[in-house]
């Protein structure tokens, strides 16, 4: 059922099925909770697209996050990226964040892309977690085969986010190399946890039909943008 790095096998039926019911009854209850909370309207989908799924605060967005999913989208091939804009991220100080709207709309200004879609369903279901989100989108989207993409700095702190086993264990993972944090991304605490999983680069477009665990590390991009840079210079400017 699972994918090595060496091979592995491809995405198989069951495998949501098989954590939501066997792994324990708190999926089980959270996955029904938000069935109940209602549908969102979510981009364009259908069975057999291979979909990317990038999030984030986006605040603000910038040329980096665009680069990264084009990168990820002709390495991967990739129909379709969208960019889950969130209502907040729980790891970092959100007191100065611009309002969603605003966050959304410079989103979607910058992405100018047919094949990139910016949504902020997240809000509208009351999620602040990666693996709540995820796992929605599994059980809403039957057959749609996702891939989580995110950068080599994310890759560093993702055994801080919360079940991020489980985040790995329901969809592959793309990591995009970054200028600084990709020297030392992959021997971070979930880089050494999901070494196994690691598929080659030269794997890249088996992604989507693996069964997760599976991720592969891209390079190529080595942006030296950040968000939170961004954030703190506009800070600066606000003060002066």
């Amino acid at each position: 059922m699972v994918a090595g790095a060496a091979g592995g096998n491809t995405r198989g039926g069951g495998l949501v099925s098989n954590i939501m019911s066997g792994e324990s009854l708190p999926l089980r209850r959270e996955a029904n909770r938000l069935g109940r909370r209602g549908h969102p309207v979510l981009p364009a989908h259908a069975p057999g697209m291979r979909i990317g799924l990038f999030g984030g605060t986006f605040d603000p967005p910038h040329a980096a996050h665009r680069a990264a999913c084009l990168l990820a989208m002709r390495r991967i091939g990739l129909d379709r990226v969208w960019w889950l804009v969130t209502p907040g991220n729980p790891l970092k100080d959100t007191s100065g964040l611009a309002p969603l709207r605003e966050r959304v709309a410079a989103a979607r200004k910058l992405a100018q892309h047919a094949r990139i879609d910016v949504t902020d369903f997240e809000a509208d279901l009351g999620i602040t977690y990666t693996f709540a989100t995820v796992n929605y989108l599994i059980r809403r989207c039957p057959g749609v085969h996702f891939v989580w993409i995110m950068g080599a700095d994310n890759l560093r702190s993702f055994h801080r986010w919360q079940r991020w086993r489980d985040i790995a264990r329901l969809v592959p993972i793309a990591v995009v190399d970054r200028l600084g944090p990709s020297l030392y991304s992959v021997a971070s605490t979930a880089g050494q946890a999901l070494a196994w999983a690691r598929l080659p680069e030269s794997a890249a477009r088996t992604l989507p039909q693996r069964v997760p665990p599976a991720w592969i590390y891209l390079h190529g991009l080595k942006s030296p943008l950040s968000s939170t840079a961004l954030r703190a210079a506009r800070a600066l400017e606000r003060h002066k």
